[in-house]
Formats: C-alpha cells, structure tokens, sequence
C-alpha cells in the first residue's frame, strides 16, 4: 500500500477501537505515506486502550467518540468530525463498524435479524448521510472520483452475495443475521452510488477477506496486517470504474 493515501487528506474510520478497524488506523499511520488526519470512532474510547497507544505515539490519529446505532451520537460525532477536517472536507470514510450476530434457521429470531440489520446496514447509511456535507465540501474541491477528492467504503463481506450463497458454497455459515445484513449493505452502498455520482463521491462496497479476527476465527486464511495491506491498496487506487462496485480485497469484482 506504499504512498497509496498520498493524496487523500483525511479518512474517517468506524469501529476503530479493534480487530480490522483498529488494523486500518495503524497501517495507515504507519504507511510510507499517511494521510493528514486519520479519524478513529470508539463506542467508549475510553477502552480503546490499544488504539490509544497508536494515537498517543501518532499526533494525526484523532480519537472520538461514536455509538453508531445511535443516532444522537452519530449527531455529535459528526460535530466534531467537521471541526477537524474544517473546509478541507473528508475525503475518506470507512464504514468499518460491524457485528456479527450467530444464529441459523433454527435459532434465528426477529431481535437477532434486527440487531444485525442495524448495525450493519442502517448504521452505514446514517453515518454517512451525517457526514455527507464534509465529503461534499472535500469533493467539490477536485474531478474524477477516488480518495484524492472524496470515497465513502462500506466494508461488506462476500458472505452478503446472494449469488454465491447456493450449492457448496451454502453448506458453511448459515448465519442468517449477518447473511442479510450484509446482502443489505451492499444494496445501501449501490443506492448511495446512484444519488451520490452527481456529486463526485465514490462509493463502494468491499469485502475484506477471510481474516483471523475474533469474528473471522482460527481456521480463517489471512491475517488482519494482510487483509488490510491489500484493502488500503484497492482503496487507494479506486477511480470512476470502480463506482458503485462490489469488490473482492484483491480488487476483483465479486458477484452480487
């Protein structure tokens, strides 16, 4: 990812406190080339005791408080956040915040769908509609599309492809809640694609990998550094043909 964010003045990052979002800031930070200011949201910072030592060693990670099921919090977020980036703009956000909520077609229920559902389709979507006004002041500010002017990233999951969930491939994580939720946000970040092309703000969905994380498991391939190092790589080098696009870590395109 070496000088991947060299044009890109600020990227904003949710759920940054663990796991790959915690990953996202300090490749960033620690890159050949980092961006200006790099924005990380904790529900409770004050836990956040791994992303505070990167923060307390970096002066450009700016820590700030972010509940993203809430929208009062999403409020007061995106407050601060518009005082950081001031009329520069965001010219990055990574909807990164996620759960994944366990349950089969036995164990399934209506609360467990719900709360999948929020957290990873509506969240992204509130989020971004909050912090729509500093992506259109950084995109106003450029041309063509990509981080350098103005790109909204919802971190999906190949999981959420209606497509590839048949045959074999249907036999392995029959979690119905993280499933449709994902299946959701790719739908979310299409329909952001569409209203946000007028205004020159690139949206995609990308999925990162199969990563050992405390959501990913033992068995799962990469390691987060990995994933990571490829998602910052694709993302840096996102332009007008990737707008509205459903991709695979490695760039390619995956099937909706």
């Amino acid at each position: 990812m070496s000088g991947a964010f060299k044009n890109c003045g600020s990227v904003l990052v949710t759920g940054a406190s663990r796991g790959l979002g915690l990953q996202i800031v300090e490749s960033l930070v620690t890159g050949s080339i980092s961006p200006g200011k790099i924005i990380a949201t904790a529900r409770d910072p004050s836990k956040a005791k791994e992303l505070q030592a990167v923060a307390e060693k970096y002066p450009n990670i700016h820590i700030i408080t972010l509940d993203v099921v809430s929208q009062d919090s999403i409020d007061k977020a995106a407050q601060q956040v518009d005082v950081l980036v001031q009329e520069e703009g965001l010219n990055c956000l990574i909807n990164n915040a996620g759960v994944n909520v366990i349950a089969n077609f036995e164990t399934v229920t209506a609360e467990k769908m719900l709360e999948n559902f929020h957290t990873n389709s509506v969240a992204p979507l509130m989020v971004t509609k909050a912090m729509l006004p500093m992506l259109k002041r950084a995109a106003a500010k450029g041309t063509g599309m990509g981080i350098h002017r103005a790109a909204i990233i919802n971190m999906t999951s190949l999981l959420g492809s209606v497509e590839l969930n048949w045959g074999d491939r249907a036999n392995n994580f029959k979690w119905y809640p993280y499933r449709t939720s994902k299946a959701a946000l790719n739908m979310v970040s299409r329909c952001m694609a569409v209203d946000l092309e007028a205004e020159g703000i690139l949206c995609v969905a990308l999925h990162p990998g199969w990563v050992r994380t405390d959501m990913g498991g033992p068995e799962a391939p990469l390691s987060s550094e990995e994933s990571i190092s490829s998602v910052l790589s694709v993302i840096g080098g996102l332009t007008e043909k990737d707008h509205g696009g459903f991709l695979h870590y490695t760039g390619e395109p995956l099937p909706w």
